[in-house]
């Protein structure tokens, strides 16, 4: 499957206020879009909703951060419908998500990315599966790379156990206990967390367990609401028909900034949930990256220097090393 799946007749609705039921007093769904500076592809992301939502009642939220390339006029000038929520400076992903998800009408939100491209169904199926399953509260679909590659979209729970094991290893070792796109799934499956580019979420299940945790500025929010919802005694689902492209999700990990964001997240995770061994957690992480500093170090004199990757990879770690002896500021 590829992008251009999308049909002819699909895209004559792109232009929104098509479809009839998308402004129902008591919508099915609330789509809330968090966007900061990614203008063309908010556009194309509201595209193929319109596109894609068909038989569905919704309303859509799109919560800017304070963006200075002109989302917010876009927008407005080709979606009039949509709701815009404007805030005065970036706050990140679950405050700015806490913003709609406050005001909401729908049964359901459905949080979704702006590098995302829904694909054929993937919103109902989504819907579907959250009908007749009263007991999960979060459901994902299968990501795409633009290729039509699948991406991982299931997360387990943050451990030692995890940190210290290679994950991939742990994939392919205990398919059961760790899914991931390594395996073809016949139909849905419990999963312990979601990936939260494209994710449906109960409105009953927020408000019994409240809303995403703005401690969180960006990695990590939907893996702590998923694990405060099981605590609760919610469920969480991976529906693998239901595909949804994800066209900038492989880079968020390859800068410095991106991989503190990351590892601020995790103590953060752990300091909540697991406070007694969160310091020896950092520790661990601190050990792992010196290691890996190490071993690129290695691969730099192995290569003289000329190989590209294994510099970069090698700045990276020291950087990051860095910033932990600087004790994370």
């Amino acid at each position: 499957m590829t992008i251009s799946d999308v049909s002819t007749e699909e895209e004559k609705v792109l232009s929104g206020g098509v479809l009839g039921t998308a402004e129902a007093d008591c919508p099915d769904l609330s789509i809330v879009i968090v966007n900061w500076n990614t203008r063309e592809l908010l556009l194309d992301c509201l595209a193929s909703v319109y596109a894609m939502a068909r038989n569905l009642s919704f309303e859509i939220f799109l919560v800017d951060n304070a963006s200075t390339d002109g989302s917010v006029e876009a927008v407005r000038a080709q979606y009039q419908q949509v709701n815009v929520i404007q805030n005065k400076k970036n706050l990140g992903f679950a405050a700015a998500n806490n913003k709609a998800l406050r005001i909401m009408q729908g049964k359901y939100a459905l949080l979704l990315n702006t590098d995302t491209i829904v694909t054929r169904a993937a919103i109902a199926k989504l819907f579907e599966y959250m009908e007749s399953h009263g007991d999960v509260a979060m459901a994902c679909g299968q990501l795409l790379n633009a290729d039509g590659t699948k991406q991982n979209s299931i997360a387990n729970f943050p451990s030692l156990f995890t940190l210290l094991a290679n994950e991939t290893l742990l994939r392919i070792l205990m398919p059961k206990r760790f899914p991931s796109k390594r395996q073809d799934y016949a139909g849905p499956i419990p999963v312990e967390s979601c990936i939260g580019a494209c994710l449906m979420v109960r409105k009953a299940a927020m408000d019994a367990v409240g809303l995403l945790d703005e401690r969180y500025f960006f990695f990590m929010e939907e893996t702590d609401w998923a694990f405060a919802m099981r605590q609760a005694g919610w469920k969480s689902c991976f529906v693998p028909d239901a595909m949804i492209y994800h066209l900038q999700g492989q880079s968020a990990g390859h800068n410095v900034r991106a991989r503190i964001m990351f590892y601020r997240g995790r103590y953060q995770y752990f300091r909540k949930w697991f406070p007694l061994v969160w310091p020896l957690h950092a520790l661990l992480i601190v050990v792992r990256l010196i290691v890996n500093a190490l071993l690129n170090g290695l691969g730099l004199i192995v290569t003289l220097g000329l190989h590209g990757g294994i510099r970069g990879r090698f700045v990276l770690y020291l950087q990051l090393i860095s910033w932990h002896l600087r004790l994370c500021p």
